[in-house]
């Protein structure tokens, strides 16, 4: 995998932070490489067409979450986004090794895309009207939930948002979490990265931190016991990937793929050989084609 130098060293940066192996020890089998379509063909003009023949895309990921989206010791990103990128790659003709991978936290997500610098954005991205405003979405691929992850045993008895008045919390800025959190507290501490929020809960700066189920999941299973999800979700997140706002032809592509994946199982198989390490396999969600 081939990853822009630049930031490289944030996301070796990013593993030091943990402390952590960048991936899960579990007994999920490895993710196989993806079989490449060689044999489609796409309307002339198209994004599609153009990829397909330059063989090669640029995707945006996060660098920091396990189980999906992290960077190993070879810093190439591992996680069920990832797989899922690797299989619309595939799909447009791609190998893996035709794959940039570009680093994308959530203030940058909007940008990249409108900008160019990605061609798409598969990274716990939660769809909203907000965002279609400046970019388009295909799916959704997942459907998660804001949960609250707090130190092991719960020793503040957070038992959900409603509990946070007045107490410190820390997430991501520019989330979807950051806005929801703010309806129950205003001590909000938001970071560049959810790896940054780990010293503050560790040392009791914050009593917990929110974000996505699965996020904190992942960031939990890799704490070696240190913290713990609350586990009532008070969100519905439809994870979807982000492509340029007007590119419909490209959205609808990668709808049909998400669609056949659902069916044929390689979805299945991509969450198992990640996610699926840690959380049971969910039922695919229904993409909608707005």
């Amino acid at each position: 995998m081939r990853l822009k130098k630049s930031l490289m060293i944030s996301a070796i940066a990013v593993v030091g932070v943990f402390g952590l192996a960048a991936c899960t020890d579990s007994s999920a089998p490895a993710p196989e490489e993806t079989a490449v379509d060689e044999t489609i063909e796409f309307e002339a003009g198209t994004t599609m067409a153009a990829l397909n023949e330059a063989g090669a895309i640029t995707i945006g990921t996060k660098f920091d979450q396990p189980l999906f989206g992290q960077v190993d010791a070879d810093g190439d990103p591992q996680g069920f986004d990832v797989e899922i990128a690797k299989l619309i790659a595939s799909k447009l003709g791609i190998p893996e090794s035709g794959i940039t991978w570009t680093e994308t936290i959530s203030t940058n997500r909007e940008p990249f895309i409108q900008s160019g610098e990605v061609d798409m954005v598969v990274a716990t991205y939660t769809i909203n009207d907000k965002r279609k405003e400046v970019i388009s979405f295909a799916g959704p691929y997942y459907n998660a939930g804001q949960d609250l992850m707090v130190l092991a045993g719960n020793p503040d008895g957070i038992e959900g948002p409603e509990d946070l008045a007045g107490k410190p919390v820390c997430t991501v800025a520019g989330s979807t979490s950051e806005g929801n959190i703010a309806e129950y507290t205003d001590q909000i501490t938001a970071l560049g990265g959810y790896a940054e929020c780990l010293p503050l809960l560790s040392s009791g700066q914050v009593v917990a931190v929110t974000t996505d189920n699965v996020i904190l999941g992942g960031l939990a299973d890799a704490s070696a016991g240190e913290f713990e999800v609350v586990g009532a979700p008070f969100t519905e997140e439809p994870y979807g990937i982000g492509v340029a706002l007007d590119d419909t032809d490209f959205r609808m592509f990668i709808n049909d793929v998400l669609e056949e994946a659902f069916e044929d199982g390689s979805w299945a198989d991509a969450w198992e050989s990640t996610a699926g390490a840690v959380l049971p396999l969910p039922d695919p969600p229904t993409v909608d084609r707005y």
